[in-house]
């Protein structure tokens, strides 16, 4: 028997994307019914909770002394188990309305997860009121999401840009052959672009605004008509708030070295990977998942400079958890991929 006791399998057992930027939650029979930032907003003087969520997101950056806003996730595991514990619970409590239901949970995990990250997470999420928890390795649920073949003899090629990490794994028979997980994703990006703006225009910008100059102006590669938008921040010579015109050129060398990490580590992948593998991956192609493969131009990029076929996921920032949902849903299909103890 499954660790499920596939008889009787409640329908508040759920899948949780615990990522870095957000959390998305899908309840078995319903579908994903949660989607919210991984953030939480503490008054530090009694530790009270604020808020949570997007609520807590639109605090960054916004706060006076006595209020912390906390991003308890880091590179796609926990960083603060005890933050991280207050938001799940809080994520289960708006999908479980039966209080009395302790739901039964998988949750995703960057493949190059430790032992230690392993137990902090199934900790983290059992005291958070779930009863049982099992794990799934992001790059294998992004797979099942896009629907492709993980169980048979065939090898699927998937890219899953995260948050904090880059997944990267190569699949055949319901197992990872090979997998490279580098701690580099959209977060990297930001944070690159608020050095840049630091150094090349003495303006301080807030990880917000970092994110949306990545998400109108960011590319990966030179665009036909190059875009440009405004920038706000404090002048860090004069003290006061100013605003300057940014173009795609400028955004595109401050994102260059963490793009040029995950076309290395692609080309990493590719060249560890079993010949008659790599034969069904020229054939098939790469699926590219995670919000951070929306970034303008990254699939051409990785074309370019692979020569193989590069596929943008449908909806790629919720293949992880729908692929955790194929496996709730379809468990005896599926146990397999799970990761074991």
């Amino acid at each position: 028997m499954s660790f499920f006791g596939l008889k009787g399998f409640l329908t508040s057992d759920i899948a949780m994307d615990l990522g870095t930027a957000n959390t998305l939650v899908y309840v078995k029979g319903q579908g994903i019914i949660l989607r919210e930032p991984s953030v939480v907003a503490i008054r530090k003087d009694d530790n009270k909770v604020m808020a949570i969520g997007r609520e807590a997101r639109e605090m960054l950056g916004k706060t006076h002394g006595q209020i912390e806003v906390i991003r308890p996730m880091r590179h796609g595991v926990i960083d603060d188990d005890e933050v991280a514990e207050i938001m799940i619970r809080s994520f289960l409590r708006r999908v479980v309305k039966n209080r009395l239901i302790r739901p039964r949970a998988i949750v995703c995990v960057p493949s190059g997860v430790t032992k230690s990250e392993k137990r902090i997470i199934r900790d983290a999420a059992e005291h958070a009121g779930c009863r049982e928890v099992h794990l799934i390795a992001e790059p294998m649920a992004a797979a099942l999401g896009v629907g492709l073949p993980v169980q048979e003899a065939v090898g699927s090629m998937v890219i899953d840009i995260g948050g904090g990490t880059t997944e990267i794994a190569i699949i055949s028979l319901s197992g990872i052959v090979n997998d490279t997980s580098i701690r580099v994703g959209g977060d990297e990006m930001d944070d690159t672009i608020v050095q840049f703006m630091r150094r090349n225009y003495n303006l301080l910008i807030g990880d917000r605004m970092a994110e949306e100059i990545k998400q109108k102006v960011g590319s990966a590669v030179p665009l036909e008509q190059e875009l440009s938008m405004i920038a706000k921040g404090r002048d860090l010579v004069a003290g006061i708030p100013k605003a300057i015109e940014i173009n795609s050129v400028e955004i595109r060398e401050a994102i260059a070295e963490p793009v040029g990490q995950i076309v290395d580590a692609v080309k990493l992948a590719l060249e560890r990977t079993p010949p008659m593998l790599s034969a069904d991956i020229r054939d098939r192609g790469i699926i590219l998942t995670g919000g951070g493969a929306l970034l303008r131009g990254l699939d051409q990029r990785l074309r370019d400079e692979t020569s193989l076929p590069i596929n943008l996921a449908e909806d790629p920032l919720t293949c992880v958890v729908r692929g955790t949902g194929v496996v709730l849903d379809h468990l005896e299909k599926h146990e397999a991929v799970l990761l074991k103890s």
